[in-house]
C-alpha cells in the first residue's frame, strides 16, 4: 500500500491539472449530470494532490507535524508527509449505514497530555449510537483509551449519527449528534438525538450545561433541535462554536450554538420532505433560533474551519465548509456573524467530506469518490 501512494502520487497531479481544464467523471450516485468541468483553484492558489486512494475518509486533524485521517471502515492513518501508517489500539465500530468511524480532534494541550478524542458509531448492527472516546497517542499506537460518552438511545437506523468534535476556549468538549432520521425526537429532551453534547475534557458533565436540573432531560445536552450535525468548529475570534447541520431537500443551515437553545428541527424548516411533501409550513416558530445562513437547494455541507492565518490573507476570517452533494469547497466570507459572500472553489471534482485548516497555515481537505487529500496554499 506504501508503494502505491507513493509511486501513484505524481500520476495524480497530472491528473489534477488536466481535469481542470477538461471534464472528469466524479462518479457521485446522487447526482444525475457527472461529466461536468472542473472548476480551477482560485487565482495565486496552488492545489496540491497529497494521498489519493482513501476509501471514505472522514475527519482529519493534525499532530506531531502529521496528519491524522480517519476512514469511515474503522481505520485511523497517520501520514507523515510520505507515507501513510495505521494506528493500532483503536475500539472497534459498527459499519451501519452513515455510521462508521468518524470524527478526530486533539485535545487543546495535546502537546503535553497526548489525548486525541474521536467518534464513531459502536454497539452493534440491532443497537447502534454515536460515541465519544479519547487515548493517548504515542508514534502509531493508541493507549489508555476511554468511552466518555455514548449516546441514547441505541437502534438499528442507519441515518443520521452526526458527528464533529470540537474544543472551546475553556477547554470544555462538543459533540454533535444526528436525530437517526426520527424528527420527533430532536424536540425531545429526555434522549440526545438531534443536539450538541458539552462535557468536560474527562466525560464528566459541566455543573453548568443548561438542563442539569431539568427533570428527565439529559444533562449532557448544550442545544437540541438539530437534523443533523456534520460540521463544527470554534470561532478563533468570538469564541463561539458554530455548526452547520444538513436539512432534509433543502434547507442546510449555518448556526452559532447558544447555552439551551432550541434550533427548530422539525418544527421549522427550509426545506421540504425527499418526496416532496410539506414538512412544516414555518421558517421559524417562537422560542427557536433562525440560522445565519442556509443553502436552497442542498449542498450537503460536512465539515467546517475557520481560517485565521497569515498565509492566504485574502481568506483570512473566512468560513470554509465541504459540501458532498455540491461537489465543491465552500467559502463564507463573514462580517460580525453575517455572509457577506459565497464563493464555490473546485466545483464537481468529488464530494468533499472535511475541510480543516493546518496549523502551517494551509487548507486541507479529504473527499470521496475519489478519495484523496488535497491541500491548498499560496502559489
Amino acid at each position: 500500500m506504501r508503494y502505491f501512494f507513493k509511486m501513484t502520487k505524481f500520476i495524480l497531479r497530472s491528473f489534477i491539472t488536466i481535469s481542470l481544464l477538461a471534464f472528469v467523471l466524479v462518479g457521485c450516485s446522487d447526482e444525475k449530470d457527472e461529466n461536468l468541468p472542473v472548476d480551477a483553484p482560485p487565482v495565486g492558489i496552488k492545489l496540491d494532490t497529497l494521498i489519493i486512494g482513501l476509501n471514505q475518509p472522514w475527519g482529519i486533524e493534525f499532530v506531531d507535524d502529521k496528519i491524522l485521517i480517519t476512514e469511515k471502515s474503522g481505520i485511523l492513518y497517520s501520514w507523515d508527509g510520505k507515507e501513510l501508517t495505521k494506528v493500532n489500539g483503536l475500539p472497534q465500530f459498527v459499519s451501519l449505514g452513515q455510521g462508521g468511524l468518524l470524527d478526530v480532534c486533539r485535545h487543546p494541550l495535546f502537546e503535553t497530555n497526548r489525548l486525541i478524542y474521536f467518534c464513531g458509531s459502536t454497539g452493534s448492527l440491532s443497537a447502534a449510537s454515536t460515541t465519544l472516546y479519547r487515548g493517548k497517542l504515542n508514534e502509531n499506537e493508541l493507549t489508555e483509551v476511554e468511552k466518555l460518552f455514548q449516546a441514547t438511545p441505541q437502534n438499528n437506523s442507519g441515518a443520521h449519527f452526526g458527528s464533529r468534535i470540537a474544543f472551546d476556549n475553556s477547554g470544555k468538549v462538543y459533540l454533535s449528534l444526528g436525530e437517526r432520521g426520527s424528527m420527533e425526537t430532536a424536540q425531545q429532551l429526555e434522549n440526545h438525538n438531534g443536539c450538541v453534547i458539552r462535557l468536560n475534557d474527562d466525560g464528566s458533565i459541566p455543573a453548568d450545561n443548561p438542563f442539569v436540573n431539568t427533570p428527565n432531560a439529559k444533562p449532557e445536552i448544550w442545544t437540541y433541535g438539530h437534523r443533523n450535525v456534520q460540521g463544527m468548529a470554534l470561532n478563533p475570534i468570538t469564541g463561539d462554536i458554530w455548526t452547520h447541520e444538513h436539512g432534509p431537500k433543502g434547507g442546510d443551515e449555518v448556526n452559532i450554538l447558544q447555552k439551551g437553545a432550541n434550533y427548530g428541527w422539525p418544527l421549522a424548516s427550509y426545506g421540504i420532505d425527499y418526496n416532496g411533501d410539506t414538512i412544516t409550513q414555518d421558517t421559524f416558530v417562537a422560542g427557536t433560533e433562525l440560522p445565519v445562513y442556509y443553502w436552497i437547494p442542498s449542498i450537503a455541507p460536512c465539515g467546517m474551519s475557520f481560517y485565521n492565518a497569515d498565509s492566504i490573507p485574502q481568506w483570512k476570517g473566512n468560513l470554509f465548509l465541504g459540501a458532498l452533494a455540491g461537489k465543491h469547497v465552500n467559502r463564507l466570507i463573514l462580517s460580525q456573524n453575517k455572509v457577506l459572500e459565497e464563493q464555490r472553489l473546485l466545483q464537481n471534482m468529488a464530494r468533499f467530506r472535511a475541510v480543516k485548516a493546518g496549523d502551517d497555515g494551509y487548507l486541507y481537505m479529504v473527499t470521496e469518490q475519489p478519495g484523496m487529500l488535497l491541500r491548498f496554499q499560496p502559489e
